[in-house]
């Protein structure tokens, strides 16, 4: 027997990261990692501008959270956007299976890679994301500009 995943739940716990980021004053993109019955090993947001450090995107900061895992295979990586290469080069590399995307209007990223390579990949197309990460892009060009393509 085979469980419904509850996709817009996952969705919720990254969306939570990411407006937490956006309160510390960062771009508003989160992420989570759940085991295949849909619970929760990790979440975490993007740091890049609260830390200085270019390579805190949400996904790896969910990522180093979960701590080393046996497998990737049946994990699922949520993200509210769609993962940048660096990212997707992670999902790739540790070999996660699923991958459930908030919004992807804003950014693709390498969704078409990531599917290309047999990860399913799921695009919830949710306007909330886009509307929270647009509003960050209209009050920040210059901090999004310098950062495009980075997550």
């Amino acid at each position: 027997m085979t469980t419904k995943l509850d996709h817009a739940g996952m969705l919720a716990v990254a969306l939570g990261e990411a407006r937490l980021g956006l309160a510390e004053g960062g771009i508003p993109i989160g992420a989570a990692i759940f085991d295949s019955g849909g619970g929760l090993i990790s979440a975490g947001h993007n740091r890049r501008v609260q830390q200085g450090d270019p390579s805190i995107h949400a996904e790896t900061d969910a990522f180093r959270r979960a701590g080393r895992q046996r497998s990737y295979r049946e994990l699922i990586m949520v993200t509210t956007l769609a993962p940048c290469w660096y990212c997707s080069g992670l999902v790739r590399q540790f070999g996660f299976g699923t991958v459930v995307v908030g919004e992807s209007r804003t950014f693709q990223g390498g969704i078409e890679w990531l599917r290309s390579l047999g990860v399913q990949m799921i695009d919830l197309d949710s306007k909330e994301c886009a509307s929270l990460l647009g509003a960050y892009i209209k009050d920040h060009p210059n901090i999004w500009n310098e950062d495009i393509g980075q997550d």
